[in-house]
This record gives C-alpha cells, structure tokens and sequence, in this order.
C-alpha cells in the first residue's frame, strides 16, 4: 500500500464512514526514543510551545556561561518520565525533524476527574511538529474523544483491532501506551514527551503577572465562584486563567472550544515570557522558571539545552495551532465520540511524516496562524 493510501484510523459508526488507522510494519523494538541498539546523531529538537520562553532567557537575558549554569540548574530540577518501550514504531524519515507528544492532566477541574477511582486520564493530547528547517511549529490538537485503535500493550509490533476513544490509551498504559496509540493513529514517529500539570499553570500565569485573553463571548463558570467572562480582552490571573479555558458546556463545540482556549493560553504566556518585562526582571523570571518545572515533566533523552540554545528566535507567531482532522461527534452504541476526517487526516499526518508541512499549509489552510478549528 503506497503511503497516500495508507489509513489513519477506522471506527465503525452508524451510517457513516468512518477512518481506519494503519497497523505498523513489524520494526525491531526499541527503547523509547532511539533505535535498539544504536545511539543516532545527537538530535535538534524544536521549541515546545510551554518551556519555549527558557530559551530566549537563555539566550537574551543572561551571559553566556550565567545562562548555561542557570540552564543546568533548571534542567536538574525538571521531573523525568522513566524510561520505558514502545514496539513496532513508525520509521524516522528526515533527519533533523522531531514530533513531541504533550500531554496535558488536570485534576484539579471538577469537569475533568477520571471515570473510575484510581484511573488515570489525559486532558490534553497535541503533537508538536518541528520540521528540519526548524524555523517553525506545528500543533495539532487530538481530541480525547477521539475514537482511534488502542493496541493490547505498549510493546506489540502490531496496532490491533481494540477501539476506544484516545483518552483510553493513557487511562489503560499511560505514557507508554499513549504513545503506541498515537503512532498507530498517525503513522507519525514521536520523538519525546512533556506531560503538563494544567492544574500547575496558575502559578505559572501569577509568575508572569498574569495574562491578558482574548474573551470569546460572554459566559459564566459552572464552577464556584460562578466568575464571569465577558467578551472582549480581560486581564486575567493563573486562577481566572484556569478556570476560563477549562469551560466548555457554554459554547457550541463543546470541549473543541476548551482546546482552542488552552492553544490560546500557551501563545499568550509564550509571549508574556519572551517579553523584556520578564526578562530583564531576574526575579519575575526566576519565580516563573521555578514554576514552569514544576507543572512539567519530560521524557529521559530530552535536553532543555540543546533546544533553548538552538531556537532561541521563536515566538508564538511562529507556531501554528489545528486540531486533527474530525467529522465532529458521532455514537458508537451508547457512547459519544469524536470521529476522524480520513482523508484530510491521512493528508496532514502524511506531510508531517514526510517533513512537508509548509506545503501543506499553504495548499490546505491560506491563514495558518489563525489558530481555527480545522
């Protein structure tokens, strides 16, 4: 099967067509990030969207050698995810290119608990793509209702014939098995992880002295203390700022408008910290550096270093924000969920995997920074 016919992913759903995702050529397990016994070039890796504003500290606010220390120390104190390993993994087709899963939990949203006690769930699943020209950045937002193959086990070779919404794969093998589950969607290789508290995010927001966001229309919070939102710009502290993105039952797409919030956040903080307000203020910075390591954790071979000294010149207007393709909701027996696009999916996870982005871009979305639902 050539590489345009290849499907994204499959579900059977009443009275539509529904995507099918590809199972994964059989490949030599490896250890997450690296192929089995082989250590590749040291890696370039892009920007993610929330810890980008370490590198233009980095490179922007201190000397060199104060901002190597002062990067070493930060470094030490970010949490690492185990290491851990994933079988029958897509191919790594462009040197120079990486995709980095982010995965977003917040336990702290009355809305977002887990079905079940003890369970652990995901809130936020995007992808970032950083092509090999790495002057860029692409994110796509999954929805975690996304009805997708869910391999048995992080190690098969194969992708299998379980299907569930996205968010299950997290709930049933956490990071591992999340990220089985995306490769098995895409046909897309991930090559690290940052797991997001968004729950930790109103420090982050209070270090930076609070944002101002772009309020869609006026609504109120279902939670307490009942806030309201009203249209137009607000300035808001890590408290409000939480609490807004993480409503949904208000507007008419649901919970597509709590990501569209949350892709809005991350641009708003990126360019709040590579402002010369938080910059030149060692202080405020220090305060939101401290709270950034605290709200994320990332996978073994990530190096902070590499990527804040390599892309300290990105700012969010470099960043463009989608979702996955959707043909939006839809039941499978008793159950709502979200339903992938399979063409239009097929076409933007082929150009990630092939490192044409920018053409795809251009031929499919005229206005890519616009930051709409696609």
């Amino acid at each position: 099967m050539s590489n345009d016919e290849r499907p994204v992913g499959r579900a059977r759903v009443p009275g539509k067509a529904v995507p099918s995702s590809p199972a994964a050529a059989s490949r030599s397990t490896s250890t997450y990030g690296r192929p089995a016994g082989k250590r590749g070039p040291k890696p370039k890796w892009g920007r993610i969207a929330l810890v980008v504003a370490l590198a233009i500290a980095l490179c922007g606010g201190l000397g060199s050698l104060g901002a190597y220390l002062y990067a070493k120390s930060i470094e030490g104190d970010i949490d690492r995810i185990e290491n851990f390993t994933v079988g029958g993994r897509p191919p790594k087709t462009v040197d120079g290119m990486q995709n980095i899963l982010m995965v977003g939990t917040d336990f702290a949203d009355p809305e977002s608990q887990p079905d079940e006690p003890g369970s652990a769930r995901t809130d936020t699943i995007m992808v970032m793509h950083i092509p090999s020209t790495q002057d860029r950045g692409y994110i796509i937002s999954i929805p975690r209702d996304l009805y997708v193959p869910i391999p048995q086990k992080a190690t098969d070779k194969e992708c299998g014939n379980r299907r569930a919404k996205i968010n299950a794969a997290y709930a049933w093998g956490e990071i591992p098995l999340l990220v089985k589950t995306v490769e098995c969607f895409t046909s897309v290789r991930i090559d690290h992880v940052v797991q997001i508290d968004f729950g930790g995010f109103k420090q982050v927001v209070d270090a930076l002295g609070g944002v101002d966001l772009e309020i869609e229309q006026n609504i109120t919070s279902i939670h307490e203390p009942y806030r309201k939102f009203t249209k137009g710009t607000m300035h808001l502290n890590g408290t409000e700022a939480l609490d807004y993105v993480r409503q949904r039952k208000q507007f008419p797409d649901g919970d597509f408008a709590r990501m569209r919030h949350q892709q809005q956040l991350l641009k708003v903080m990126l360019d709040k910290a590579a402002s010369t307000e938080t910059l030149t203020n060692l202080p405020k910075f220090n305060a939101f550096m401290n709270a950034m390591t605290k709200a994320v954790k990332v996978d073994q071979d990530f190096s902070l270093l590499d990527m804040a000294f390599q892309f300290r010149s990105l700012r969010s207007k470099d960043l463009s924000f989608m979702t996955s393709p959707n043909l939006g909701s839809d039941m499978v027996g008793n159950e709502s969920v979200v339903v992938s696009d399979r063409p239009n999916a097929i076409k933007l996870y082929n150009a990630m995997a092939a490192d044409k982005m920018a053409e795809y871009m251009a031929a499919a979305h005229p206005s890519p920074s616009s930051g709409a639902r696609q």
